[in-house]
């Protein structure tokens, strides 16, 4: 079972790093919550092995 990280893209197609070291659950949570807040951004769960775009 490895970490995940949230991981954001803005209007421009920036993406960011939100936040590590999260298991799935917590990661899916803090990514829900961000998407909830109404931010016109892209949110989104990955395992922190994959390769950074």
């Amino acid at each position: 079972m490895g970490t995940f990280r949230v991981m954001r893209q803005d209007d421009n197609g920036n993406r960011y790093l939100v936040a590590k070291g999260l298991d799935r659950p917590e990661a899916e949570r803090l990514a829900a919550e961000y998407e909830a807040r109404g931010h016109k951004q892209l949110y989104w769960v990955e395992a922190e092995d994959s390769p950074e775009r």
